[in-house]
């Protein structure tokens, strides 16, 4: 059955033919469920919000009024195909969020399980999103981009296209990367960083030498001055058995796009 019989749906919804609604899902007044959807059971639509398929959403997610999910990309190439957006469990969707459907240059946006959306952040085509990742107010996130798990990105602050955003990484308020950002590091400004995510990483349960050797790692790197590759040569000899150290090392030997050298001294820790 399409709709289950336990669902809520109000009676001013839109809720199309093609959807697919699971059991105790609610729906509220004049929200708007277009074409190929499927709510995950106990999903809860707020009034006004609009969801347009093809998407595919988990358990437990909440979004809330004025919130747009699975529109097509803002993308100068796309031409209307069946591009998708897949949601995981339990996030959360405020106001006005709006994440688009992939393009044909992966078919696909994707988001994990337990992120919260706030107000006004966007996410662009074709994103990977993790798990447990804080998108705050206004927060802007260009196509192609990848976040990994805990990633925190502060108000008003954007993400360049291709960008990847390594875990427990954190942009500043107001900020914006072009380059990628390590797990663990913090950026502020433009293109700058300010030392590792101490805060981040303790509420991750992360331990205290874990956070030391997360220190060190961040002192060879961005603070002796060496060149980067032997930067992490040297780690990699120094620090084999450092788990968070090795994380560090292999995101940056795969980054595409580089990450910033810059250090705001003010700052960094």
């Amino acid at each position: 059955m399409p709709v289950s019989p336990s669902a809520q749906i109000h009676p001013t919804a839109i809720v199309s033919a093609e959807a697919e609604i699971d059991d105790d899902v609610q729906i509220g007044a004049f929200a708007i469920i277009e074409g190929r959807v499927r709510l995950g059971a106990g999903c809860i639509i707020k009034p006004r919000a609009y969801l347009i398929g093809p998407l595919t959403m988990g358990r437990r997610n909440i979004v809330f009024s004025g919130a747009v999910l699975g529109e097509q990309p803002q993308h100068l190439q796309y031409r209307g195909e069946p591009t998708s957006l897949e949601i995981g469990d339990e996030n959360v969707f405020r106001e006005n969020v709006t994440i688009h459907r992939g393009t044909t240059h992966s078919w696909l946006t994707k988001i994990g399980n337990r992120n919260y959306f706030m107000a006004n952040s966007h996410v662009g085509h074709d994103c990977r999103i993790g798990n447990a990742c804080l998108l705050a107010n206004g927060a802007l996130i260009g196509g192609h981009c990848v976040l990994q798990d805990n990633a925190f990105i502060s108000g008003n602050s954007a993400v360049h296209q291709f960008v990847r955003i390594g875990r427990l990484a954190l942009l500043s308020g107001m900020s914006g990367t072009t380059k990628d950002i390590p797990p663990f590091v913090m950026c502020r400004g433009r293109n700058s960083v300010a030392g590792i995510n101490v805060i981040g990483m303790r509420r991750a349960g992360l331990t205290a030498e874990q956070i030391h050797h997360a220190r060190q790692a961040f002192r060879v790197i961005y603070r002796e001055g060496l060149p980067l590759n032997v930067a992490l040569d040297r780690l990699r000899h120094e620090m084999p058995d450092s788990d968070v150290v090795m994380e560090m090392i292999d995101f940056i030997r795969e980054s595409t796009r580089g990450i910033t050298l810059n250090v705001d001294r003010s700052e960094a820790a």
